[in-house]
């Protein structure tokens, strides 16, 4: 048969031994210590995706894809200078109409160590961009090199690009790579590693018939743009450190494998052909409290999981890493790569799984200072393409997140849409609390969020910290989370890569010295009949969470923002003025029924276009 790169089923599989990304090599610098300074260059490239395939022009770390993998140690700063050398023209398809793309240079980079609790100086602030040598930077730009103090536990991160409106382009072209950072916890428990330690980076990508990298230029319905964005691209095979369906010789024994999908839009359900189960050690944050067994792990784009698989019975065996997922799966896209347990076992295998790992440090939602509803809804652009938003405000907006330092918060993502979302948080690590459905015509037409079932925990997979979480289509998705050690400009964005470059992001503004007011002037319609009946609910749903007597909340039960102490002064002296109603907001978290100081509601309307909700009286705050 005649191999086609653009067509999956002329493309034979497991042909391609998994290769395992190199690692980076600290660099001299003057002024630096040594050992503690890299330097990455963004630069064009040739990759061959697979034997039988022609090189494919990429953009990668060094030239290479996946990019050099960078290993780090738990509280030992390290500095890495990611220097852009790109050609200054893209070779995929750039929608000149999105936010920043339409006014600024076409090739910019800027790279976002996902996961890291870090400066927002050294973060990757989508704004921070810059070009060749720097000869163009963005308005958030502030210095050349990324300063990493690794203030956290040890865990699984990933570097890629986080340029304004060129994300999806840019790491789809090969701008990505991981971070392992390692703490003594590891060193003490004696897991595989070494050469039974594999960082898995998965993606799908689709090609043409010469080899070369496919993206669309146009969605696949009628608009008036060209080149344009479109809602959501997957790719047609799957590519595994940069093969495609690899294979991998194994010996009967224990591996360690630490699972990223780094795709732009493709989630993937992992599991083992054989039905066999696997041990999960970590999530996005790190290291799990024990180790669990799991017969499968979802995971969205961004999302990171730490497996281990034991081989030690099944030598002689081929097994496959399968994909579950039902969306946009077929025969090829549901096949990831091959585990041939074929190699002979070198020694004895004395590696464990240990029976505890991580002490607990759970956030209690007693503790929270402020609680979010935060929508997650679906609206269109001037040019009539479908976009989605975060709080019903597009990224230039000003920031309406504002927690502050040594905060505790809980976030209500409330999905609007018809569509799954991996939301990430930049900065923080978080615990998902729950999942809750709704009805979804109510809210549209009331802006009331009325629960029509009990709390669903979160899935076994997904116990530990994490830093992206599946907002689930017609539920609320409740996760708490600790802002501290930094403070400024950070971002929390749909990790669909084409919804985060179309304005599925907002600002998140951490700030010091801060207190939740009112904000005067902002007028909120209620309706006192929903009001007591509101009240009603929420007591009824605080009494007993696991009833499922359905209990409502308004959409506008929104935290304030977060003024210094000088502006909080000003604001106590205007509020004065009579026509402000001061009045204490019940926030009822879990169990716990708490008075909170007063919060701001958004300046918006509750009033539906269908004037359901009649008004009675305007309150101001």
């Amino acid at each position: 048969m005649q191999i086609n790169p653009s067509d999956p089923a002329t493309i034979p599989k497991f042909v391609d031994e998994l290769p395992k990304p190199v690692v980076a090599k600290p660099k001299y610098c003057r002024g630096q210590q040594k050992n503690d300074y890299y330097e990455l260059v963004m630069m064009e490239g040739e990759h061959r995706f697979h034997k039988h395939f022609p090189k494919s022009l990429i953009w990668g770390y060094n030239g290479l894809y996946p990019g050099p993998t960078i290993e780090a140690t738990k509280d030992k700063t390290i500095y890495v200078k990611y220097k852009n050398q790109l050609p200054l023209q893209h070779f995929l398809p750039i929608d000149f109409t999105l936010h920043a793309a339409n006014d600024s240079q076409e090739v910019r980079t800027v790279t976002h160590l996902h996961g890291a609790n870090v400066d927002w100086e050294s973060d990757g602030h989508p704004e921070a961009w810059y070009t060749r040598d720097y000869r163009h930077t963005g308005p958030k730009f502030t210095k050349e090199i990324h300063e990493y103090t690794n203030h956290q536990p040890g865990t699984t991160m990933w570097y890629h690009d986080h340029a304004m409106a060129l994300t999806r382009l840019n790491v789809y072209a090969g701008l990505a790579g991981f971070y392992l950072l390692r703490d003594a916890l590891e060193e003490r428990s004696n897991l595989p590693c070494g050469d039974y330690e594999y960082p898995i980076l998965i993606q799908d990508k689709s090609f043409n018939e010469d080899g070369s990298l496919f993206y669309p230029d146009e969605p696949p319905f009628p608009v008036p743009v060209h080149p344009s964005i479109t809602p959501g691209f997957v790719g047609n095979t799957i590519v595994v450190n940069g093969k495609l369906w690899p294979y991998l010789e194994v010996e009967p024994r224990k591996y360690r494998f630490r699972f990223l999908n780094g795709s732009n839009r493709r989630g993937y359900v992992i599991g083992l052909s054989n039905d066999q189960p696997m041990v999960q050690i970590g999530t996005d944050g790190g290291f799990l409290n024990a180790p669990k067994t799991i017969q499968y792990v979802e995971l969205l784009p961004a999302e990171r999981t730490d497996i281990i698989i034991d081989f030690s019975s099944c030598e002689g065996q081929e097994i496959t890493l399968m994909n579950a997922d039902t969306d946009f799966s077929d025969e090829h896209t549901n096949v990831i790569m091959l585990f041939r347990v074929t190699l002979p076992l070198k020694c004895e295998d004395t590696s464990e799984i240990p029976e505890r790992l991580a002490v607990s440090m759970d956030l209690h939602p007693h503790h929270a200072h402020i609680e979010r509803q935060l929508p997650l809804t679906a609206t269109t652009d001037e040019y009539g393409r479908p976009m989605l938003l975060l709080n019903d405000r597009m990224y230039h907006d000003p920031a309406t997140e504002k927690p502050s330092l040594d905060s505790v918060e809980i976030w209500n993502f409330i999905n609007a849409t018809p569509f799954i979302h991996p939301i990430h948080l930049h900065l923080i690590q978080f615990k998902i609390l729950e999942r809750r459905p709704f009805d979804l015509e109510r809210y549209q037409n009331e802006g009331i969020v009325e629960f029509t079932g009990p709390p669903e925990e979160p899935r076994d997979y997904e116990q530990g910290w994490k830093d992206t979480v599946k907002a689930d289509a017609g539920k609320v998705t409740k996760i708490i989370m600790h802002w501290k050690d930094h403070i400024g400009h950070y971002m929390w964005h749909c990790h669909f890569l084409e919804h985060e470059d179309h304005d599925m992001m907002r600002p998140i503004l951490v700030m010091k010295d801060v207190h939740a007011v009112q904000q005067p002037h902002a007028a909120v319609e209620h309706a006192t009949q929903h009001q007591e009946k509101t009240a009603t609910a929420n007591t009824t749903s605080t009494t007993n969470a696991t009833n499922t007597t359905t209990s409502t909340t308004h959409h506008n039960d929104s935290p304030a923002p977060l003024l210094n102490s000088t502006e909080a002064r000003l604001h106590e002296e205007k509020s004065e003025d009579p026509i402000i109603e001061e009045e204490s907001i019940t926030v009822h978290v879990g169990k716990n029924a708490q008075q909170r100081p007063p919060l701001l509601m958004p300046s918006f309307s509750t009033q539906s276009n269908s004037n359901r909700l009649q008004r009675r009286r305007t309150r101001r705050f």
